[in-house]
C-alpha cells in the first residue's frame, strides 16, 4: 500500500492527482508585471543554505561536535549581499510565508493545505518569484535555526533564554547520530530544490519566447515544478521544527516512532524532484533548441534578403558571413600572418573559398601557385581579386579541440590567401545558406563575389583549375566565353603539364599521352610504341600521365620509366593529380553550364578520358601531326592500342590516304568489333548542385550505359 501523509493524500501523486493539483494552481496564477531580480535573491538564499555544503558550517547539532564560529563569521563577512532595496521591498512577503510555515508546521497542519495556501499568497508573482520568495522564508526560518542553536551549543545565557521564551528545548548530545541523519536529508533536499529553481527561473527568462505554442508545450510542467519545491519546503520546515519541542521526553518518543516516516518523506520528495529535474532539463534542452533553431531560420532569411538588395560595397554582405562582432580584426592574412579586418575586402572581388577541414597538400600547392602567379599579375585586372578560405566545421558534432585547431594551423600556414581566423564563429545560419544556397556539401566550392557583394559564380573553382587566374573575373558569363572559344584536343587537354608540349605540336611532332599502373605493361607499350614511329618515320614524343589517385606504386613507375628512359613523364605526382583534377573540372564546368553529353561532342571526349583512368587496365591517345588533315585525336586502352601499334604493318599503307591518325583509327575500330570485351565504365564525381546525366552512351560501343550507385572511399 502507498504511504500517505498527514491529509490521506498520497506523497507521490498519481498523474490524474497532479493534473487537478496544476489546475488549481494555475487557477490562482495571476502575475502582476512587477518584478525583481530572482538571481539576486536566490543568491542570498544560497549564502544562508552554503553552510549544509560545508561541513565547517554545519550546526553542531546537525554535525555532533562543537561549534566553529569563526567560518561562519568569516563567511558572512566575504558575502556580498547585492540589491538591499530589492530585499526590502519583499521583505513583508518573504516574513509573512515565513511565518506560515513556522505556524502550520509547528501545528502539524497538512502539508498540501499549506502549500496552496502559500500559493495563493503568491499568486501576483511569476512562477520563477514564487519558488525564489518561498526558498527565502524558509531560508530565514532556517538561518534562524542555525545562529540559535550554534549559540546555544556555547552555553549562551541569551540563546538559552530565548530558546525558554519560545517554549524550545534544543536537543543536543544524545540525538547526535539522529541529526545528523537529518541533516544528509535536508542537505539533498534543499540542494535539489535549488537545481530546480534555477531550472525554473531558466524557463522565466524564455517569457519573451512565451507566445511560441512549441514554447509552451514545453513548459506545461513548470507550475507541478513549483508546487512540489514548496511542498518539499514545507516538509522541511516541518521537520526543522521536530529539533525543537516543548517536552523533550516527548520529543524522544515522537522522534523514534517517526524517524522512519519522515526518512521515507525527505527521500521521495527528492526522488520526485529528481525526476522533474530530469524532465525540466531535457524539455528546457528542447526549448533552446527551438530558440535557437527560430532564431537561425530569421538570420537565414535575413542573409536572403541581404543578398537579394543592392549595396554600394561588398562589406555589408561579407560582414553578415563572416560574423565579427566580438572580434574586429576574423581574417588572417596569409603573405603576413597577421590578422586583419574584414575592410581590406572592400570594393574587391572575392573570392570565397569554401570547404572542410580536409584539404589535401596537392589542392594547397597549386592553388597556390595560381594565387601567387595572379598576384604578379595584378596590373591586368580591372578590379583586384582576393581569395578567402572559410573553413566549414559542425560545432555540435566536431566541437573545436586541441587536434583540430592544430588541423587549422596547418593549412592556414600553407595558404597565401586570407582565411578566417576561427571557423568556429561562424554563424548556423550562415553554414545553412551556404549548403541550401550554394550548394556547399562534401567538396571545395569557390563562389565570386563582385565589389557590390553580388554572386557572380555559385562555383568558380572548376575554371580556377582548368584557366587560373585568365579566367578573371571569373562569372558565369566568362566561363561562358573560354568555352566558346575551346577546341577539343591536346591544347586544351595538356598544354600546362609539359615545358616543351607546345613546341612539341608547333614542330608537328606526334604526341602520345598514357597511363595506368602496370609497369609491364608500360615498358611493352611504350618499347612497341616507339618501334611503330620508326616504321612510319614519324616523330613522337610520350608523355606518362599516371592515374588520378597517385600512390607510391605511381612513383615507383616515373622513376623507372625515367631510368630506363621510356617516355617523358610529368614532373611530380602533384601534377599527376593536377592532371586529372582538371579534366574533371572540364567535366563539372560543362555540367554546371547547362550542356549535356547529347548537345556537346566536347563532353563525350571528356568523359571517355575519366572512364580510361578508371578502367584496371592502361590507355592511351595520340594526336598531333602536321601532315593530319584534322586535330582528331585518337585513345582507347591500352591492350586495344598495344594491339593496334603491334600491327602497324597492316594498315600502315592506309597512312597515305588517311594519315597516321585516320589509319590507327580505322583499326581500333576493327579491333573492337573483332574482340569481344567489355566496354567502359565511369564513375562520375559528384559535385555541388550540379544534376548528373541521365543518359550516358559508351565511347566505345555506342550503347546506352547502365546505371549504378557505387559508395567509394575517396581517402584511397
Amino acid at each position: 500500500m502507498q504511504s500517505r501523509t498527514k491529509s490521506g493524500l498520497p506523497l507521490l501523486a498519481s498523474e490524474s492527482d497532479e493534473n487537478a493539483v496544476t489546475t488549481q494552481i494555475v487557477a490562482i496564477h495571476s502575475p502582476a508585471d512587477a518584478s525583481f531580480d530572482v538571481r539576486s535573491l536566490l543568491k542570498v538564499v544560497q549564502h544562508i543554505f552554503h553552510p549544509l555544503t560545508d561541513a565547517s558550517l554545519i550546526p553542531p547539532i546537525l554535525q555532533g561536535k562543537p561549534p566553529q564560529l569563526d567560518a561562519l563569521d568569516d563567511y558572512a563577512l566575504q558575502s556580498d549581499i547585492p540589491h538591499i532595496h530589492m530585499l526590502h521591498d519583499l521583505s513583508p512577503t518573504i516574513s509573512k510565508i515565513s511565518t506560515e510555515l513556522s505556524c502550520k508546521c509547528s501545528d502539524g497542519e497538512e502539508a498540501h493545505a499549506t502549500t496552496m495556501a502559500i500559493l495563493g499568497m503568491l499568486s501576483c508573482n511569476s512562477w520563477d518569484s514564487k519558488v525564489a520568495i518561498a526558498l527565502a522564508a524558509f531560508a530565514l526560518n532556517f538561518g534562524g535555526f542555525c545562529l540559535l542553536t550554534h549559540l546555544h551549543a556555547t552555553n549562551n545565557p541569551l540563546a538559552k533564554s530565548i530558546a525558554m521564551l519560545k517554549k524550545h528545548i534544543i536537543i543536543i548530545d544524545d540525538d547526535i547520530n539522529m541529526g545528523r541523519h537529518k541533516h544528509e536529508g535536508i542537505s539533498n533536499i534543499i540542494n535539489t530544490m535549488l537545481d530546480v529553481t534555477d531550472l525554473i527561473v531558466d524557463f522565466q527568462n524564455l517569457l519573451p519566447y512565451d507566445d511560441d505554442q512549441t514554447l509552451l508545450h514545453y513548459t506545461t510542467r513548470v507550475p507541478i515544478a513549483v508546487y512540489w519545491i514548496i511542498r518539499s519546503i514545507v516538509t522541511c520546515a516541518s521537520q526543522l521544527s521536530s529539533f525543537m519541542t516543548s517536552n523533550s521526553h516527548l520529543y524522544k518518543h515522537v522522534a523514534a516512532s517517526s524517524k522512519l516516516a519522515e526518512t521515507w518523506e525527505l527521500s521521495s520528495l527528492v526522488h520526485k524532484l529528481n525526476n522533474l529535474q530530469s524532465h525540466l532539463q531535457k524539455q528546457l534542452a528542447l526549448c533552446h533548441k527551438h530558440i535557437d533553431d527560430s532564431k537561425q531560420t530569421e538570420a537565414f532569411q535575413a542573409l536572403v534578403h541581404l543578398f537579394e538588395t543592392s549595396h554600394f560595397d561588398n562589406l555589408k554582405i561579407l560582414k553578415a558571413l563572416i560574423n565579427n562582432k566580438n572580434n574586429p580584426l576574423p581574417l588572417l592574412d596569409g603573405s603576413t600572418k597577421k590578422r586583419v579586418s574584414i575592410d581590406v575586402l572592400g570594393n574587391k572581388i572575392v573570392l570565397l573559398f569554401i570547404s572542410h577541414l580536409d584539404l589535401s597538400d596537392q589542392e594547397l600547392l597549386i592553388l597556390g601557385e595560381m594565387y601567387q602567379e595572379s598576384r604578379h599579375e595584378s596590373d591586368m585586372f580591372e578590379i583586384p581579386f582576393e581569395v578567402v578560405w572559410l573553413p566549414v566545421v559542425n560545432k555540435t558534432t566536431a566541437p573545436r579541440t586541441e587536434v583540430k585547431q592544430k588541423k587549422l594551423e596547418e593549412l592556414q600556414s600553407k595558404m597565401s590567401w586570407h582565411s578566417v581566423c576561427d571557423p568556429w564563429m561562424l554563424e548556423e545560419a550562415v553554414i545553412r545558406y551556404m549548403k541550401e544556397v550554394w550548394h556547399f556539401k562534401k567538396k571545395p566550392i569557390l563562389v565570386v563575389l563582385d565589389q557590390h557583394g553580388n554572386v557572380g559564380n555559385l562555383n568558380a573553382l572548376h575554371i580556377m583549375w582548368i584557366w587560373g587566374s585568365l579566367a578573371y573575373p571569373f562569372t558565369i558569363a566568362v566561363e561562358e566565353d573560354i568555352w566558346k572559344e575551346q577546341v577539343w584536343g591536346l591544347e586544351l587537354l595538356a598544354d600546362i603539364f609539359h615545358p616543351l608540349l607546345l613546341t612539341w605540336i608547333s614542330e608537328g611532332k606526334y604526341i602520345c599521352l598514357y597511363g595506368g599502373e602496370d609497369l609491364e605493361w608500360i615498358r611493352k607499350f611504350t618499347k612497341a610504341t616507339h618501334a611503330m614511329a620508326n616504321t612510319l618515320h614519324i616523330p613522337l614524343e610520350m608523355i606518362y600521365m599516371g592515374k588520378s589517385n597517385p600512390r607510391e606504386k605511381i612513383e615507383r613507375n616515373k622513376e623507372a620509366i625515367v631510368s630506363e628512359n621510356l617516355s617523358h613523364t610529368l614532373e611530380d605526382v602533384t601534377l599527376i593529380w593536377y592532371f586529372w583534377v582538371r579534366v574533371e573540372s572540364m567535366w563539372h564546368s560543362k555540367l554546371q553550364l547547362g550542356h549535356t553529353i547529347e548537345s556537346d561532342p566536347m563532353m563525350q571526349e571528356i568523359m571517355t578520358i575519366l572512364s580510361f583512368d578508371q578502367c584496371n587496365e592502361g590507355w592511351a591517345l595520340i594526336g598531333g601531326g602536321t601532315k593530319e588533315k584534322n586535330k582528331m585525336m585518337v585513345k582507347v586502352k591500352g591492350e586495344t592500342f598495344l594491339k593496334c601499334v603491334n600491327e602497324c604493318e597492316e594498315w600502315k599503307e592506309k597512312v597515305k590516304e588517311k594519315g597516321v591518325l585516320g589509319a590507327m583509327d580505322d583499326c581500333i575500330k576493327g579491333l573492337q568489333i573483332q574482340i569481344p570485351h567489355h566496354c567502359n565504365h565511369l564513375i562520375v564525381p559528384e559535385s555541388n548542385g550540379e544534376t548528373t546525366p541521365e543518359k550516358v552512351v559508351c565511347s566505345e560501343c555506342g550503347r546506352l550505359m547502365d546505371k549504378f550507385f557505387m559508395y567509394r572511399c575517396t581517402n584511397n
